[in-house]
């Protein structure tokens, strides 16, 4: 999966001139937690978060600390954090150069990101423009559909794998007790031994026939009567695709 299937394309966002306040009047009426800030442009120039907003004059929670630790972090520490508690616009207080990624990203890639930096979203990119976002929610909403998605999956492996398990206790020649049919995303898998060459052409041809089969894997192994060795599966027979 890549950015573009999970991302919500309708970003709401603000721009750099924009009030501090106004910005978190807008966060609180959406229900999001960070914003994307864009200049007149178009350009991505930096994202207001509810990290950013934490420490504020307005709510006395700015940082206050002994002189003696300013000293060791240096003058442009105290300024930096002054202006994140008093600036007014968001420009003043935002993210600088934020992470964003392209509609192709993949989506293990994209989580990796987060991961790494922390970030709970991260903007989509086409050129300059910002066409979406993906958050931890998007990730959330995507685990439900492929969750919603798999066992449907499954039951349609299922049912071909008793269909042809059906077909084979209907004859006389095929060995039930010594051959394993599996099957994953429609490609069965034939494997176990077999006594005998048209036992096993016979197999193939009966699951190749069963609904649902996209191709058929032989892996079994023939057991000469005789002798008893076991010969291995011929090269033809593995992974022969079935004819629509």
């Amino acid at each position: 999966m890549h950015a573009n299937d999970v991302m919500t394309p309708f970003v709401i966002s603000v721009t750099p001139d924009a009030m501090v306040t106004e910005a978190a009047q807008i966060m609180l009426a959406t229900g999001v937690s960070g914003l994307p800030v864009i200049d007149p442009a178009g350009k991505l120039v930096g994202m207001l978060t509810e990290g950013d907003l934490l420490r504020r004059a307005e709510t006395e929670t700015e940082h206050e600390r002994p002189r003696w630790l300013e000293y060791i972090l240096g003058p442009g520490k105290a300024a930096q954090e002054f202006v994140r508690a008093h600036g007014r616009k968001v420009g003043e207080v935002m993210t600088d150069d934020p992470i964003s990624v392209t509609r192709e990203t993949g989506l293990e890639e994209v989580v990796k990101l987060m991961e790494r930096r922390r970030l709970k979203r991260v903007p989509v990119v086409q050129g300059n423009a910002v066409v979406g976002i993906i958050s931890r929610a998007n990730l959330v909403s995507a685990l439900v559909k492929a969750a919603k998605h798999a066992p449907s999956v499954a039951a349609a492996d299922r049912r071909i794998r008793d269909e042809i398990f059906s077909e084979m206790k209907k004859t006389t020649w095929a060995p039930i007790a010594t051959v394993t049919v599996s099957v994953e995303n429609g490609v069965v898998t034939l494997s176990g031994a077999v006594f005998d060459e048209n036992t096993r052409r016979a197999l193939i041809v009966l699951a190749e026939n069963t609904p649902g089969v996209k191709s058929v894997q032989d892996e079994m192994v023939w057991i000469e009567p005789t002798t008893g060795f076991a010969v291995p599966a011929p090269s033809f027979a593995a992974a022969a695709p079935v004819r629509q």
